[in-house]
């Protein structure tokens, strides 16, 4: 790591210093060049755009990319003496799975304009399906022969998001663009139950196996609580920004490993909430000057929260205290002729097994994939607390290729 990540390697906290002691000041990790991070651009030869989703198989071994022109990609890590594991790595290079019948995955597409549809999808636990849709018909694909095997559910309206529900691989929870939820059973093929509750599309769905409970978030910027057991709302609340109601954007919420908190990502606020009482507990602001947030995920251990921006940014948190402890620049991972343009992650996904390892899914149809130096182990370190706050810095540093040190 350079120079100016030393201090930040090397830091042990003393709260208690004598008067006459100079304590070391914490840094935050910044990552402006490539040699400071391990980083991969996955090969890709199909031309796709916009990747709109992105997840590594629970193997740990692949990851699993649609992109918005209704194109699915596959990458697979293979074990050899440079990867002896077989699992996701940036060192090495993976291969770009193909069917051998020569039809790529793709899904059913509702015409004129379906670039523009919103694209997404579910996998299951086993890593041996994918039920997908991009703004036409939902398919169930078989992720091992790389084949479809049925669609269903035509629009409208057109399914937002998808998720499966832990216990029961044959029943998703479909988020719809009219703002309903339904519980779907694949297997049965048909609807077990409508929700209502929001007043825009649905952007976000979680379960939490140990409350029974379905957590959904919208483009109207509202959380709600849903039991699994009789499927009634429990609870609803609208995001705030300082006490304020917050503009309607697309919000996105993902389950700690806890099961019993859980993260809200917004544009304008990376937040964690309490599910009992929906109560947030922590939230993390940019500055004005900052670019919007585009998506953020829990590490697999939930200790980090990866998140990126539109100016192409990627920022590393502290989970606990939502602290940010490295910044990883365009510069690090883009070209100069493509980190001065507007391509940015659009998505953000984390590795299932290795807490330090996520992936990026571009606007420019390029996934990237991130390990800290070997000899490094991990991103930056932690802001020392004192009294709950962070000690030797403020608690949103201005970041992104135009902020200020």
């Amino acid at each position: 790591m350079a120079s100016h990540n030393e201090d930040a390697g090397n830091v042990t906290p003393q709260f208690n210093e004598e008067p006459n002691d100079e304590p070391k000041m914490w840094r935050l990790t910044k990552i402006r060049d490539s040699l400071q991070c391990q980083s991969l651009k996955l090969p890709e030869n199909l031309g796709v755009t916009k990747i709109s989703s992105l997840i590594y198989t629970s193997s740990g071994n692949s990851i699993l990319a649609l992109a918005s022109n209704a194109i699915h990609l596959l990458w697979k890590w293979q074990g050899n003496e440079r990867n002896s594991r077989g699992k996701a790595t940036a060192s090495v290079s993976p291969q770009l799975c193909q069917p051998s019948s020569g039809i790529l995955m793709t899904n059913d597409v509702h015409e004129p304009n379906h670039e523009e549809a919103v694209s997404c999808f579910a996998l299951s636990k086993n890593d041996g399906y994918v039920i997908s849709t991009s703004g036409g018909r939902m398919s169930l694909f078989n992720l091992i022969a790389l084949k479809r095997l049925t669609t269903f559910m035509p629009p409208p309206p057109a399914a937002t998001y998808i998720v499966f529900l832990p216990q029961d691989n044959n029943i998703i929870a479909i988020g719809m663009d009219d703002s309903t939820i339904q519980i779907y059973h694949v297997r049965l093929g048909e609807v077990k139950s409508k929700l209502k509750g929001h007043s825009k599309r649905i952007t976000g769905l979680a379960f939490s196996h140990l409350l029974n409970v379905l957590v959904s978030s919208g483009a109207d910027s509202q959380l709600c609580v849903w039991s699994t057991v009789g499927w009634e709302m429990q609870r609803a609340k609208s995001l705030q920004l300082r006490g304020q109601s917050i503009s309607q954007s697309d919000t996105r919420v993902q389950f700690h490993q806890d099961q019993t908190h859980f993260l809200v990502v917004h544009e304008a606020q990376i937040a964690v909430y309490e599910t009992a009482k929906l109560e947030c507990l922590k939230q993390w602001v940019p500055r004005e000057s900052d670019a919007p947030i585009s998506h953020a995920t829990y590490s697999c251990d939930s200790q980090l929260i990866y998140a990126s921006f539109l100016d192409a940014t990627v920022c590393i948190f502290t989970a606990g205290s939502l602290l940010m402890q490295c910044c990883i620049f365009p510069s690090a991972y883009l070209s100069p002729g493509i980190s001065n343009s507007n391509i940015h992650p659009v998505v953000v996904a984390a590795h299932p097994e290795d807490p330090n390892q996520f992936a990026l899914g571009m606007s420019d149809g390029g996934v990237h994939v991130f390990e800290p130096l070997e000899s490094e182990g991990k991103w930056g370190v932690p802001p020392p607390l004192q009294n709950g706050f962070a000690k030797g810095g403020p608690a949103s540093p201005a970041i992104g290729a135009s902020g200020s040190d």
